[in-house]
């Protein structure tokens, strides 16, 4: 039995259909799961990540964990103890989905430390481990949904500026290699895309998926930053400006890492891009 938490989300939903499609026993969780956002067979138990000694009947009769523990929401989690419930109910792996922040930003408590504790106590857990360190989302772009519907047009800072970013069924899939298959305990994987791609040229991959123009506006910084503060606390807005507009070589730097684990190159932002189109119309 493997546990899939953040099962709904864009990692774990992928995740939780790549098992099924394998044959594989799942039970899948969030806070809010319904059996209808699952997979026939697919076991949907909601819980709370944030409460460890609710979940030792989620990890009853369980062998392997993919944990999602939330970015920044990892804050509220007591990992150790979560660790302590997944070993008694009888988890001996666990796929820790964790950031490259980690390594790229380890001075930033919302990109690199949070996560580092996450993964020290993973590490530190007696269980074996993998963890994979994504950098940017493909479907981050979904910020853009409402303009590109309403008005078929695209605003983002730093047009030209490109980041290698990783479709998350890439990630789905290596987590579920990781889960299944041998040789990914104590394993680090760093997952990207397989090329540089600009928010401009995101645009363009988003209208050829549409088969209609995109307009592309650039804010400027304080523009953007004014939006991201919107919903992101202070410290978290200004990291990913940084990211965004002055990214690092490491930040930049397209990882073998997909390809070595799954046998293909990963999927190009115009792959997520068509695949999702529908949410775009």
């Amino acid at each position: 039995m493997i546990v899939v938490t953040g099962a709904t989300g864009n990692v774990g939903r992928a995740l939780v259909a790549a098992l099924a499609q394998r044959g594989e026993r799942v039970r899948a969780t969030s806070r809010k799961i319904a059996a209808t956002d699952v997979p026939e067979g697919v076991e949907a138990v909601r819980a709370d990540l944030a409460d460890a000694g609710s979940l030792r009947p989620v990890f009853d009769g369980a062998d392997a964990l993919f944990l999602q523990s939330g970015g920044p929401s990892a804050a509220s989690l007591d990992v150790p103890a979560l660790l302590d419930a997944a070993r008694a109910g009888g988890v001996r792996h666990v796929v820790l989905l964790s950031s490259q922040g980690v390594v790229t930003r380890p001075g930033s408590a919302s990109h690199g430390a949070l996560m580092r504790a996450v993964e020290d106590a993973v590490l530190a857990s007696g269980l074996e481990w993998t963890v994979l360190r994504p950098g940017g989302f493909a479907s981050n772009t979904y910020a853009w949904v409402e303009p590109v519907r309403t008005a078929r047009t695209v605003a983002a800072p730093f047009g030209d500026v490109g980041l290698p970013v990783v479709d998350p069924d890439d990630i789905a899939e290596v987590a579920a290699a990781a889960l299944t298959g041998d040789g990914h305990a104590g394993q680090v994987y760093e997952l990207t895309g397989p090329a540089l791609v600009t928010p401009r040229e995101q645009a363009a991959e988003l209208a050829a998926a549409l088969g209609e123009s995109v307009r592309f506006v650039e804010l400027g910084r304080e523009e953007a930053r004014a939006g991201l503060l919107a919903f992101l606390p202070e410290p978290v807005a200004d990291t990913t400006l940084a990211i965004l507009g002055t990214p690092t070589p490491a930040e930049q730097r397209v990882s073998p890492d997909v390809e070595r684990v799954l046998g293909r190159a990963p999927h190009p932002y115009g792959t997520w891009a068509r695949r999702n189109a529908a949410a775009f119309r």
